[in-house]
């Protein structure tokens, strides 16, 4: 059983609204996807049969406006609703994330009316499925070396390159891929029936098992016309959709970090050693309250940046602290909690070592750790250290 971690009494400062939705997707995460998650996680797939579910809750979506089939609420809800999923699993926030800021969010923000009344509703329900086609095989950190191009031809455009690490690429109806057209990155929507677009798995993954990766291709693709996204051009629109994900990320990885600190702590106060709880130890205590310690700074700062995101104060810089302190937080607490689980936790009886698992990818992808480490470094020195 989870017992929400609130040292502070954080949520207590959050509307009505909002601690019922944050409940319902608790109880959600709880009955319907805890149950299932270690054998989904052993098969390495993503639980397809939850998808309209999470459209019914409005989990797709979550600050799209009603208009186009979303949720209509503010950021704190869709940070909170990151939380609750991603202590189910990262496989199933991914799923939710990548959904509602890597594809809804780029359409609703840089296409035609024409797209979003097309391509929205359908996301937001879950009955269509997108993905996110920005990094390459050769070009994980530095998405501006894209070698992935257009060409403008009759109606339409010929896509040729390829996308790597793409979360949802084996399910998705519409692929959301950036290219350099003229040398100027543009997005275009492809549709999974597109010929010369062909989508491979990624296979023999040990972190994000229950969650579709692939690998995406485009040979002599066409595109048409009216699939390129109007008003995205350069490279800043595909990272303020990144912006976007990290949000989710940062409030997700405080999820992760309460399933393992929760799991850590009431397994130490039942396993008895030397004919005393585990829990009774000092040297446990010392790692239990550094959990509670981090979490509890995460959950502030999760908890402000919501309110700057809901004020339209808050900035990339912002963003990125909170996705570098978090991740980094939750993994170390996850490796924590498997120490007290001892050799136990290295089962699937426990959560935590499938957390750790996927905590190692979350630390990487939506931009390295270091990466946010010089985004901030920049901000706050004047100094770009990327060049």
């Amino acid at each position: 059983m989870f017992f929400p971690v609130d040292y502070y009494h954080i949520y207590e400062s959050l509307s009505d609204e909002e601690r019922m939705i944050q409940r319902s997707i608790r109880q959600f995460v709880d009955e319907k996807f805890l149950p299932i998650i270690a054998d989904f996680h052993a098969r390495g797939v993503f639980p397809t049969e939850l998808i309209p579910l999470l459209g019914e809750m409005g989990l797709l979506g979550v600050t799209i406006p009603e208009e186009y089939g979303g949720a209509g609420l503010s950021h704190t809800v869709y940070g909170l609703a990151m939380q609750e999923l991603e202590r189910g699993d990262s496989g199933l926030r991914s799923f939710a994330s990548v959904q509602g800021s890597l594809v809804m969010y780029p359409i609703y923000t840089y296409g035609s009316e024409e797209q979003k009344r097309r391509w929205l509703p359908g996301l937001a329900s879950g009955k269509l499925i997108g993905c996110f086609g920005l990094t390459e095989p050769d070009h994980g950190s530095d998405p501006g070396g894209m070698e992935t191009k257009a060409l403008k031809t009759d109606g339409g455009y010929i896509l040729n390159g390829s996308k790597m690490w793409i979360t949802n690429g084996m399910l998705a109806d519409v692929a959301v891929v950036w290219a350099k057209l003229d040398g100027i990155v543009r997005g275009f929507l492809v549709e999974k029936e597109r010929q010369g677009f062909t989508a491979r798995a990624v296979k023999g993954k040990y972190s994000l098992r229950a969650s579709d990766t692939a690998e995406l291709s485009f040979m002599d693709c066409f595109v048409p016309e009216e699939n390129i996204l109007p008003q995205a051009q350069g490279l800043r629109a595909p990272l303020s959709c990144l912006n976007e994900a990290r949000y989710g990320i940062a409030w997700g990885a405080v999820g992760a970090a309460m399933a393992c600190y929760n799991e850590a702590l009431e397994y130490s106060k039942t396993r008895t050693q030397f004919g005393r709880a585990v829990a009774s130890f000092q040297i446990t205590q010392q790692k239990l309250v550094e959990m509670l310690n981090e979490i509890t700074k995460a959950q502030l700062l999760c908890r402000q940046l919501g309110l700057l995101k809901d004020n339209g104060k808050a900035q990339y810089y912002h963003v990125s602290l909170a996705k570098r302190n978090n991740v980094h937080m939750a993994l170390d607490i996850a490796r924590s909690a498997r120490s007290i689980l001892a050799a136990n936790g290295i089962t699937d009886e426990y959560q935590t070592i499938r957390h750790m698992l996927n905590l190692e990818s979350v630390l990487t992808y939506e931009g390295t750790h270091e990466i946010h480490t010089l985004i901030v470094g920049e901000h706050i020195t004047g100094f770009n250290a990327f060049k």
